[in-house]
This record gives C-alpha cells, sequence and structure tokens, in this order.
C-alpha cells in the first residue's frame, strides 16, 4: 500500500531565512510559494517526486523535527563535511562526540553526516551502502565498517 514518503512540513520562524536556506544553501527547488499563509514547498530530488513544505509560525510554536536528505554515498563520504563547512554549518556524527566523520548504522547499513537547519531542525545526509546489515555493531566508523565486512571503499 505504501511506496515512499512523498511530503513533510517544517514549521520555521522567519520564512525569507529558511526559504533562502533551503533553496541556495541545500539546492532545493521551490515550486510555491504563498505569502499569505506563510508558506513555501520544495520539490526534493525529481519534480513532483518528494516535496518539503515551510509554515512560518512563532518561535514558542516549533517543535525540532529530524529527517534525512538521501544522497549518492561518494557524496557523504567524500564531499557532505566540507559542503556544510563552506556554507558555514557544523556537521556533527550521530554520536555527536565533537568529530565530523560520517558514521554507519550497521543495522542498515548506511552512513549519514548531521547538521542543523536556522531554527535548529536537525537535517541528515544519509547513503545506504552494499552489504549486509549488521546490527551487532551498532554505529561505526566507515573505516571499522569497511574492516568488519571484507569490502573495498
Amino acid at each position: 500500500m505504501i511506496r515512499s514518503l512523498y511530503e513533510t512540513h517544517l514549521f520555521v520562524e522567519n520564512l525569507e531565512i529558511s526559504t533562502q536556506f533551503y533553496s541556495t544553501v541545500l539546492g532545493l527547488k521551490q515550486c510555491y510559494y504563498e505569502a499569505e499563509r506563510r508558506a513555501a514547498f520544495f520539490w526534493i530530488g525529481r519534480d513532483k517526486e518528494a516535496m518539503l513544505g515551510l509554515w512560518e509560525k512563532p518561535k514558542d510554536e516549533i517543535d525540532i523535527r529530524h529527517f534525512a536528505f538521501r544522497c549518492e554515498k561518494e557524496f557523504v563520504l567524500d564531499q557532505a563535511v566540507d559542503f556544510l563547512q563552506r556554507h558555514n554549518l557544523k556537521p556533527y556524527n550521530f554520536l555527536n562526540d565533537d568529530t565530523s566523520n560520517p558514521m554507519v548504522f550497521s543495522w542498515m547499513p548506511a552512513i549519514a553526516i548531521y547538521f542543523d537547519d536556522p531554527d535548529g531542525h536537525i537535517l541528515e545526509f544519509i547513503a545506504l551502502l552494499e552489504g549486509d546489515s549488521r546490527p551487532e555493531q551498532g554505529v561505526v566508523s566507515y573505516e571499522d565498517w569497511l574492516s568488519s565486512t571484507g569490502v573495498k571503499s
């Protein structure tokens, strides 16, 4: 019955700042803007494939949310941290151990790096990895994941 997630919404304090962030920094294509209702919508990936809606609300009505953008493995491994730092965003990993090294969720398996949007929503770049899941390993570095699986990067 359910095939994928199509749409999610976030409450933001300043629609213009958030619209700038999601369009200019993250490169999402704005597909609709409604000034009267203080809302903006963006395509994620190809047009009409998935959508993000932003709704301006007072700060006390904003609850912090989390979601992940699916990316290519090479981007998460080789480019995401530099991309985020160039845009004055602080990358952090799942362990929040003061490093910006992407980590592998062995139960999926997938590699991810986190960052926050202007309202503090927790965003993630994630890439699925080839190979079998290994939930017993927990969250590990990519190097540890590779050595445990025998897979070459």
